[in-house]
């Protein structure tokens, strides 16, 4: 560190006695000093404090580039508090941390449990549908509310949703004088809603969860019939590979059912559709699965929209491949991006013909049929064929 403008310091509820003594050295030379209200007064820090304002900014402590700065933030800065917002923005040279132990270390110790196999989240600036995906049999999670109302909001959203037999502790001010660590069923919503900031420890017991194989149930997607099926969308994803931290361009998304199976994944995707209701229905589904910061909804069509959008790492188009969308799309991605499309009708599996023709891959008709009653019998139910076509670029 090349004399550092800027201290990142990580403070617990036990104040300026937890802080390590080059902390206290970085708050002393501060000419301003950063953070919440709570911290602020946690480390006695006088008319050189400037709170967060809201909503939350960092351009204050930009403003002060040069001179003495301190930021206080609770335990770890960069575990789910400011340190990266502001890391971010600078270079290395002009910011040095001293974090403390974090609220998700001190919840551990609290409760004996090994912090390596438990899911960490930070809840208290995101939706409670982002515990979705990982909510399983036996789960152990850890996540960050605002306060006791939170903590008491968050038991009667797991109950309502089939977890209520779930224990959930409630854990505020770890670390201090004034520590407490409360535990209940869920559906017994005993939260103390005064409390400060809260951790909320869970362990899940119910029925449930998202399953991690492909081809989920449509059931579970708001549609209006616009909608890879089950057996489709698994095919389709075997195809496309998904894999955590790469991002998918899902064309003429329909419901976005391919979209929020390859989020589930880990990954991201850009969900392209010309229609309002079906653009509102891929929102839809994305907050039920609390994957809205995985996937965004683009409302256009292709080749318009996709000028603009980030390289993708896969492509699904799942109906109305044409001509000058395909030269569109290919001349945009990638080498060693896969694509995948799927075709209904006689003219768009030409195309694909035409298209394995030239470009390679894999060409797979598929034809799925569903027993069905007839009068007092049982027969067939074919559905339409479909063609797959699946390539590498």
């Amino acid at each position: 560190m090349d004399n550092p403008w800027l201290t990142i310091i990580g403070i617990g509820e036990d104040g300026l006695a937890g802080l390590s003594e080059a902390s206290r050295k970085a708050l002393a030379e501060a000419e301003t000093v950063f953070g919440g209200e709570r911290h602020l007064t946690l480390a006695g820090i006088g008319k050189r404090g400037r709170p967060w304002p809201i909503p939350f900014d960092t351009d204050g402590v930009l403003a002060c580039r040069g001179r003495p700065t301190a930021v206080l933030a609770s335990g770890d800065p960069f575990w789910y508090g400011v340190g990266t917002s502001l890391a971010e923005r600078l270079n290395k040279s002009e910011w040095i941390a001293h974090p403390a132990p974090s609220t998700f270390s001190l919840a551990a110790a609290r409760l004996g449990w090994r912090l390596e196999s438990i899911i960490c989240l930070g809840l208290h600036g995101a939706p409670f549908e982002r515990l979705v995906p990982h909510l399983a049999r036996e789960a152990r999670i850890i996540c960050l509310v605002r306060d006791g109302k939170a903590a008491g909001d968050l038991a009667e959203w797991l109950t309502a949703r089939g977890w209520g037999e779930s224990r959930l502790w409630a854990l505020a001010a770890l670390g201090g004088p004034r520590e407490s660590v409360t535990q209940h069923r869920a559906d017994s919503n005993a939260a103390d809603p005064g409390a400060g900031p809260v951790a909320v420890a869970l362990e899940t017991n119910g029925r449930g969860g998202v399953p991690r194989s492909s081809g989920l149930p449509d059931a579970l997607f708001v549609h209006d019939g616009q909608i890879t099926k089950r057996p489709m969308r698994a095919l389709a994803l075997s195809a496309l590979a998904p894999k955590p931290g790469e991002r998918l361009w899902d064309i003429g998304a329909g419901s976005g059912s391919v979209s929020v199976e390859w989020a589930l994944c880990g990954g991201t995707a850009i969900s392209i559709e010309a229609r309002e209701n079906r653009a509102a229905n891929i929102r839809t589904n994305a907050a039920a699965f609390g994957l809205t910061h995985r996937i965004r909804v683009v409302e256009g069509t292709a080749p318009d929209t996709i000028s603009g959008l980030e390289t993708p790492q896969a492509v699904f188009v799942g109906g109305g491949l044409n001509a000058a969308m395909f030269d569109a799309v290919w001349s945009r991605i990638d080498p060693g991006t896969r694509m995948v499309a799927h075709a209904v009708t006689l003219e768009t599996e030409a195309l694909l013909l035409d298209l394995h023709q030239h470009h390679g891959g894999q060409l797979m008709r598929i034809e799925i049929a569903h027993a069905g009653a007839l009068d007092r019998y049982r027969s067939w139910e074919a559905a339409r064929p479909v063609v797959q076509w699946s390539t590498v670029r």
